[in-house]
């Protein structure tokens, strides 16, 4: 796992390669029948299970507020087993490393008795049967994934996602401009993720606190929220620490009761529109004597005590800051 993590960078890098030119996206990249299929798309339904669920949580963001077009997110064993009402001109979307797992591969195979009127697959494995069955592919060629807790798959998988909110944006009202500012912010994302691997030792020293705990709560706003989810799922993959997330403005709404010394609660902060709608929700935490351990960019005003201490990830753009701040989660489990 921790040698799949440093190959972040190069793995990205080949996600990117040749599918971006002059700062602009290459449809083609998607298949020869990608633009015309994408004309006629106006929502978009990802199906996926764990890890790759989490990154159709988060793309569902970038749909929305990046390409103006309503995305629903579901988990493929959910999926399967209900009643269904097909929106007409929906894209029907999976995420997976494999291509093989069997609850994402049968509701694919469902959605075309139900109508869907495309599909999409991405995924790691060129010959596998979501491939072979979807209609067009984005291929994310991360090389093979042999930990069982995803890393690199996760965050090419989420590169793959912003070319596809690119593409789906320019049909409707993505402006040049954000466009252009996606593309470098992709760009710059292997150097940056270099950056963030830096982190490994002071968050190497961060988790021998956590060798005598038994549950850890993590929190986050926004994107930042499945961003929580997912270091909250790694960190019971690897170590068998019992630990969950939340949407840090549900805090109150029963999980704070659980806050107390020996629960480290984890918070994924970047200098974002939400931070300050944060930092109450982690003031509400510090009130019960709750250990804050927060991850956020240098400029997001923290100030470490006794009860909170801040491991600095750098300043992120906002349309790449759930993969950058993936990665010190991967670190920590």
């Amino acid at each position: 796992m921790q040698k799949e993590i440093y190959e972040q960078p190069k793995a990205i890098q080949a996600t990117l390669e040749g599918r971006i030119n002059n700062g602009r996206l290459l449809e083609e990249c998607f298949g020869a029948d990608a633009g015309e299929i994408l004309d006629g798309i106006d929502a978009i339904k990802i199906v996926a299970c764990g890890t790759s669920f989490h990154a159709g949580l988060i793309a569902k963001h970038g749909f929305g507020d990046l390409a103006n077009v309503l995305c629903s997110v579901e988990v493929a064993s959910e999926f399967r087993y209900r009643r269904h009402v097909v929106s007409k001109n929906t894209l029907f979307l999976t995420l997976s490393q494999s291509g093989e797992t069997a609850d994402t591969l049968a509701a694919l195979r469902i959605a075309k008795k139900l109508g869907y009127k495309h599909t999409f697959a991405i995924c790691n494995v060129q010959e596998s049967s979501l491939v072979l069955e979807s209609d067009l592919v984005l291929m994310t060629r991360g090389g093979p994934e042999i930990g069982v807790a995803s890393t690199k798959s996760f965050t090419t998988q989420l590169v793959a996602l912003l070319l596809l909110i690119i593409a789906v944006g320019r049909r409707h009202g993505m402006a040049e401009s954000t466009e252009k500012m996606i593309v470098e912010q992709l760009d710059s994302l292997p150097e940056r993720i270099e950056q963030v691997l830096l982190l490994d030792e002071p968050i190497a020293e961060l988790a021998k606190q956590f060798a005598d705990k038994h549950h850890a709560l993590f929190l986050g706003r926004g994107p930042q929220y499945p961003v929580a989810k997912e270091g909250a799922l790694k960190l019971k993959e690897i170590s068998y620490i019992h630990a969950e997330a939340y949407p840090a403005g549900e805090l109150k709404h029963g999980p704070l009761a659980l806050v107390d010394a020996k629960m480290p609660v984890i918070a994924v902060a970047p200098n974002d529109k939400l931070l300050e709608k944060l930092k109450a929700n982690l003031e509400e935490v510090s009130a019960r004597g709750g250990h804050l351990i927060v991850f956020s960019g240098i400029d997001a005003g923290f100030i470490e005590d006794e009860h909170l201490q801040v491991i600095h990830v750098g300043p992120t753009e906002q349309a790449v800051s759930p993969i950058i701040y993936s990665v010190p989660l991967q670190l920590l489990a």
